[in-house]
């Protein structure tokens, strides 16, 4: 597949990602304090089984296109402190991977039925924090050089 079909769905997948958690961290967190916390556990598990349903697609396409596209620089990865391109990369997927590593315990919490508001705002924090970081080294690769 060519590199520039592997960047657009690898955004498009980012764009969905990255303003699902957007939305949830900026958008929910603002209103909890105005919602009664009944409502807000009920808005949590809404959201949280609508996740499931079609998010794991959305990492497959985000995640899929990032190891094709770092395969494509797999020779920079190989010395990744040899460049400042190849150290913010690496940076960029230890981030990724990190992210990951929380949906897959936000997803196995749930399925569960231990997520639990409080692992919801923490988890959330952290993958917000995250994807701020992603989003600042995915373009710091290309502009940033020392």
């Amino acid at each position: 597949m060519s590199y520039s079909i592997l960047v657009t769905l690898h955004l498009f997948a980012a764009f969905i990602f990255v303003g699902t958690v957007f939305f949830e961290v900026l958008m929910l967190e603002g209103i909890r304090k105005h919602v009664p916390a009944e409502a807000m556990k009920q808005v949590e598990t809404a959201i949280g089984r609508r996740a499931r349903r079609f998010m794991p697609f959305v990492l497959l396409v985000l995640y899929g296109a990032g190891v094709a596209m770092a395969w494509q620089h797999r020779d920079v990865l190989a010395h990744p402190f040899a460049s400042s391109f190849g150290t913010l990369l690496t940076i960029k997927i230890v981030l990724a991977l990190s992210v990951l590593g929380h949906f897959i315990t936000a997803v196995t919490l749930g399925a569960k039925g231990r997520l639990r508001s409080r692992h919801f705002r923490r988890i959330h924090y952290s993958v917000f924090l995250h994807m701020v970081g992603i989003v600042f080294l995915a373009k710091a690769m290309f502009y940033l050089h020392w």
